[in-house]
């Protein structure tokens, strides 16, 4: 047991020393590596004497130190890679964690834009009916707008025709009535002239046409009218003075009236009160007055 544990000792030391010859001669090559003037050459020869010295540095070493020294590498390689494992799970939980969340937000937003493509869909359709509905009204509106106006170009046509055939007739007319004013003057024209050849008729009819009665019986005829009328408008007069007369008798006579009821109503108001007055006394009082005074007492007191 304490051979074991010498030895254990002295391999320790041994790999202690070991790594410090190979830092000192890592850093000694790190020093003498050549600058950037260094010619390629040298540093591929220093890099094969080192690589020959390791080789034979480790020919030299002994197995169980080399072994020990490649499972404490393998330990610490196994180590590094179940951290580096533990990292990647926990990284992978995230990423699923993320993931989950993500595709539930998708999931969340896909059922979003579902509903809004089904609300679009029925839009669009409600839309394309209306459209239709729409278009069907706007070929009604179409067809009974032909209809109107071939009716009111009809009718336009129609007043057209009347309106020439009326000035047709009315141009007929007057070139009737224009020839037939001819044919009266000259008819008129001619009797005048016959008449003027008379002596007796040359006095009623003037040159200029109108005709003339004799003064004395116009004048006669006239004071008759006349004579007429002043007797018509006397009488007229006096029956409007009677009858303003009747009115305002009739008027003075509704006054009167409505006087003496007004008159009545403010006495038989004071008689009421009176025996108001009067039956609030005594019982005896009023039988005593009542057969003393003859019935007509109140009358006369009205």
């Amino acid at each position: 047991m304490m051979e074991e544990v010498s030895i254990t000792v002295a391999y320790d030391a041994h790999v202690i020393n070991q790594i410090s010859e190979e830092d000192i001669f890592a850093s000694l090559v790190a020093v003498s590596r050549p600058k950037a003037a260094v010619p390629t050459k040298k540093l591929k020869k220093f890099e094969k004497e080192y690589h020959t010295l390791r080789e034979s540095q480790l020919q030299q070493e002994d197995p169980i130190d080399r072994y020990q020294r490649e499972n404490r590498r393998l330990q610490e390689a196994s180590m590094r890679l179940e951290q580096e494992n533990d990292d990647l799970a926990h990284e992978l939980v995230t990423s699923k964690i993320a993931l989950r969340n993500d595709l539930d937000q998708a999931e969340d937003k896909a059922d979003v834009l579902n509903k809004e493509l089904l609300n679009t869909k029925q839009r669009l359709v409600e839309t394309e009916e209306e459209k239709r509905r729409q278009e069907e009204e706007t070929a009604q509106l179409k067809e009974v707008f032909r209809r109107e106006l071939e009716k009111a170009e009809s009718e336009i046509k129609k007043t057209t025709a009347i309106i020439a055939e009326y000035k047709q007739i009315c141009s007929q007319l007057s070139t009737r009535l224009e020839k037939q004013q001819a044919s009266t003057k000259e008819e008129l024209d001619i009797v005048k002239s016959k008449v003027m050849a008379c002596e007796r008729c040359r006095e009623v009819f003037s040159k200029d046409g109108p005709l003339h009665i004799p003064a004395v019986t116009q004048d006669n005829r006239d004071s008759d009218v006349d004579e007429e009328k002043d007797s018509l408008k006397a009488q007229l007069r006096e029956l409007e003075l009677e009858l303003a007369q009747t009115k305002l008798q009739l008027v003075e006579a509704k006054c009167k009236i409505q006087e003496l009821e007004h008159q009545r109503g403010v006495l038989m108001n004071e008689v009421q009160a009176a025996k108001n007055s009067w039956f609030s006394k005594t019982l005896g009082s009023l039988k005593t007055s009542a057969s003393s005074q003859p019935p007509s007492s109140p009358k006369e007191g009205q």
